[in-house]
């Protein structure tokens, strides 16, 4: 009899997940050799993050906008044309072998400027039509005196504080009466139909949501073309440590440091909530993918950031918490660390059940990552994108074989950017390939 999800160990609803990832059952491959490497590319990541060697190092390329440089467009084309974006997928996947392919990460700028999104600037919105990156904006969507309202009840503050600072479409929502309840909800419904600023809201979110209809057709089409080329997926859903939630999302870079020193009780308070609710969104998100691994961008945890100490009281205890509870759903968390971590960080983070989630380092040390890391999880990365911009070939193929050489030995470790890039020589990133291919056989 087969075991039941509530009585596995992690690594047995982790092997779980590893059999859906591998599955490639129902996928219309373009031949037989395509499904022959769909399974060789798969089981190449997986080994890695078991920390076991595979037949050779595994290689990820995170692409963003240079999908679109590379096919002769700029980011604000995509953005605004999505008839160029298949294309453009179609000659990067074609061009770039790698182990694993997505879709292009490109939003719904139109959506965007419908519903006057406050929270990020792009080429042709509020950046230069040349910009190759979209900005975050960074402010106080949570202000210093609302932490009670966000943890009394989320649903309310994000309804009438926080949707309607950070979209400006929403700005009706503000002057509603608190949601604290079901009862009487109807009645509300009926008198917002009949409101002229909400009739107003309404039309902008059905003229958003038929742009982001037809750029999510889109996506999935370069989706299916990946799976069809024998690309397993990379991500399986995505989730913040509850520290950046809320020095991204909320209070800000400023407002978060205030609050270290002016209410670190609040801020430790609301950490709580928020992991508790990220560890269900997360495992409900992943339901719906077929691979079992969870995109971590980290921001505010790094060297330049704050101290071991802080990082020891604000911000592991939680980030913790979250990565154990969705280890324990047989999910594999992936971090992106930006910045670097020192050795007394690596030392902190090295506590994780072994083989459970993989540190993608942007300029963390490689060697003394490693060292500290190289019992205990999977490592990646870790090529810079000013290295891809300033460097040759031949410098990015060797410095690609001595992460190898330093990373690579007993395994664990998936060659790879230490984060996105938008411009660089086409020929920098055949030469990471190169190397994978010269260098990277056990």
């Amino acid at each position: 009899m087969e075991k039941q999800w509530a009585e596995m160990t992690w690594q047995e609803r982790r092997e779980t997940r590893f059999a859906r990832w591998l599955d490639s059952s129902g996928i219309k491959f373009a031949s037989k050799k395509i499904a022959d490497k769909y399974n060789i590319r798969a089981t190449r990541m997986i080994k890695a993050i078991k920390m076991e060697e595979p037949d050779r190092v595994p290689l990820h390329l995170a692409a963003n906008s240079f999908v679109a440089y590379n096919n002769g467009h700029t980011l604000k084309d995509v953005l605004y044309d999505y008839s160029l974006i298949f294309p453009s997928w179609k000659k990067f996947i074609g061009e770039f072998d790698q182990d694993s392919n997505d879709a292009p990460g490109f939003f719904c700028a139109r959506a965007y400027e419908i519903l006057d999104y406050k929270v990020n600037k792009w080429p042709g919105h509020g950046l230069p039509d040349n910009a190759t990156l979209q900005n975050f904006v960074e402010q106080e969507y949570m202000k210093a005196d609302e932490y009670d309202l966000f943890m009394k009840n989320q649903f309310d503050f994000g309804a009438r504080y926080f949707t309607p600072r950070t979209y400006g479409a929403f700005e009706p929502f503000s002057k509603l009466p608190p949601l604290n309840s079901y009862q009487g909800l109807p009645n509300q419904l009926m008198a917002l139909s009949l409101d002229p600023a909400f009739k107003e809201l309404f039309k902008k979110i059905q003229a958003a949501a038929r742009e982001q209809q037809t750029l999510n057709k889109v996506m999935g089409k370069c989706a299916q073309l990946s799976l069809s080329q024998g690309y397993p997926p990379l991500m399986g859903g995505v989730m913040l440590a509850p520290f950046d939630t809320v020095a991204d999302m909320l209070r800000g870079t400023r407002g978060v440091v205030m609050d270290i020193f002016r209410q670190p009780g609040k801020l430790l308070e609301s950490l709580e909530m928020i992991m508790e609710q990220s560890i269900k969104g997360t495992v409900a998100m992943a339901a719906y993918s077929k691979s079992p691994i969870i995109f971590v961008p980290t921001h505010k945890g790094a060297d330049a950031f704050m101290s071991v100490e802080q990082f020891e009281k604000f911000y592991w205890p939680t980030f913790r918490k979250l990565l154990l509870g969705v280890i324990n759903e047989g999910l594999v968390p992936m971090m992106i660390i930006d910045g670097s971590y020192n050795e007394a960080r690596l030392k902190i983070i090295s506590e994780l059940p072994r083989s459970s989630v993989i540190w993608t380092m942007e300029k963390t040390d490689m060697a003394l990552a490693k060292k500290i890391l190289g019992n205990s999880a999977c490592i990646a990365g870790n090529i810079l994108a000013a290295e891809l911009y300033t460097q040759t070939p031949k410098a990015i193929k060797e410095r690609a074989r001595k992460l190898i050489e330093t990373c690579a030995p007993g395994g664990g470790y998936i060659l790879g950017l230490g984060s996105g890039i938008d411009k660089c020589d086409p020929a920098n990133l055949h030469a990471i390939i190169e190397a994978a291919e010269e260098y990277g056989y056990y």
